[in-house]
């Protein structure tokens, strides 16, 4: 028997779950089935996450394509692109695209990804006032970055995206000015004190105006200048990079439930809810998707890639019959600004706060290798861990290396409930062209503890 596989969307958590289930094609006990694909856009696998680096002059957008839609189609795929979907009809187990076709299915995947949040102020639509969320916003950015009249930017937040899209006007010679409403960058990864070292990075590349607040953008057609509270700037491009929100209206419209944090509701299976009841046959994952943090056990979203790849699995499993669940979640994050690597997993001390749980912190800064090697760098850590248990629910690096390997580890760590005493106590290995004979994690931790 033949199973009809739906998967709406074509980022990386829909073509996540075409790709694992392409995998299993082989397997000798794998149910045949048959695979659809919608999207909107019209290339096949492209990498969103690479376009800030492509700003940069590192390469081409078109180096971006993974795959072509060919690819797909190639392993007999229906990889539609183009295509987008009006409505779901749970009941009769079909979608309906714009084209006016009904398509039916065995088992429907919702991958329809997130879309960029656009303040509510006047002005965001005129030309030259972008967002950097698909292939075709980085390419207009880019053409904008090019142009020789384009001499003044402005950024609206600064997140890393935002940040890393900075660093790119700033490398073009470009005066750029972001303007963020909290007192700090990166206030959703980092907690002030280490975000501090972020900004004195950038000072010499990028002018911050923190605290502030856009209240329009101006100009006839074109944009021409921005109002930060009661001041006017020059802005020949404008981005807006104030965050994503689910992009979750279909399933709204179909009568899925959408939680607290605007993201679907699934249950481990991630499978959708309707009423009081998760449908069997109907999964979501990726951006849209509201997940539970591993540390707080509150409803959040957590609008990675690498999020949507683990999320992938389940659901691959899942259509092949082999049951499987998705955990609560701790969104290990890194990100390259500048030269720095920044990296953060867990909870931040506002997050902490926030939900009532008390801490201990330390922080630390060493060298990456001995101190006597050439090419050490320095690294800050700062440890967070849960006052009563001394149990590691959270990490902050920066470095100019070795920062994805540590949060990768201390993902695990917060995984394993460790404890403050756990670190400092542990056995490492040891060469002074790699690594410090007592490491920078042992002396955030025993910071904390105040030993």
């Amino acid at each position: 028997m033949v199973k009809k596989v739906v998967i709406v969307g074509g980022g990386a958590a829909g073509i996540d779950v075409l790709e694992l289930l392409l995998r299993g094609k082989g397997a000798a006990d794998a149910e045949e089935l048959e695979i659809t694909l919608l999207k909107k856009e019209h290339e096949g696998f492209f990498s969103m996450c690479g376009l800030p680096f492509a700003l940069q002059g590192l390469y081409q957008i078109k180096d971006l394509d993974l795959f072509e839609p060919e690819f797909y189609r190639a392993q007999g795929i229906e990889f539609r692109t183009g295509t987008e979907v009006t409505r779901i009809n749970l009941e009769e187990r079909y979608v309906h695209l714009d084209s006016g076709e009904d398509l039916s299915y065995d088992e429907l995947v919702i991958a329809t990804g997130s879309r960029p949040f656009i303040p509510p102020i006047e002005g965001t639509d005129l030309e030259g006032v972008y967002t950097l969320n698909t292939r075709e916003d980085g390419e207009k950015v880019d053409a904008a970055l090019h142009a020789e009249e384009t001499r003044n930017a402005v950024i609206i937040g600064a997140g890393w995206i935002g940040l890393q899209a900075a660093v790119a006007f700033s490398k073009r010679g470009i005066t750029t000015r972001v303007v963020e409403k909290l007192p700090y960058p990166l206030p959703a990864i980092l907690d002030a004190d280490i975000a501090s070292l972020v900004k004195k990075r950038l000072d010499k590349e990028i002018t911050f105006m923190f605290g502030r607040t856009v209240r329009a953008l101006r100009g006839a057609r074109h944009v021409k200048s921005v109002l930060v509270d009661n001041e006017e700037f020059p802005a020949d491009i404008v981005l807006i990079s104030a965050g994503v929100r689910p992009n979750v209206d279909l399933a709204r419209a179909a009568g899925i439930a959408i939680g607290e944090s605007g993201g679907i509701v699934t249950d481990p299976a991630l499978r959708v809810k309707k009423g009081n009841l998760y449908l069997a046959n109907v999964y979501a994952l990726g951006d849209c998707l509201e997940v539970i943090d591993a540390v707080t056990h509150h409803p959040r979203l957590s609008q990675l890639a690498s999020t949507a790849l683990i999320q992938a699995r389940v659901v691959a499993n899942n259509i092949r019959g082999i049951s499987s669940s998705y955990g609560p979640c701790l969104s290990p994050t890194v990100a390259t600004i500048s030269g720095l690597q920044i990296g953060s997993v867990g909870v931040i001390t506002e997050v902490a706060r926030r939900y009532g749980i008390p801490l201990k912190s330390g922080s630390a800064v060493k060298y990456t290798r001995a101190r006597f090697f050439p090419d050490r760098k320095l690294i800050v850590a700062k440890l967070l861990f849960e006052a009563r248990s001394q149990r590691l629910i959270g990490a902050q690096l920066i470095s100019e290396e070795t920062v994805a390997e540590r949060i990768n580890e201390l993902t695990l760590a917060i995984r394993a409930g460790i404890t403050a005493r756990d670190i400092w106590m542990r056995e490492r290995c040891f060469d002074p062209s790699l690594t410090m004979v007592e490491d920078v994690l042992v002396d955030a931790a025993l910071k904390a503890c105040h030993l």
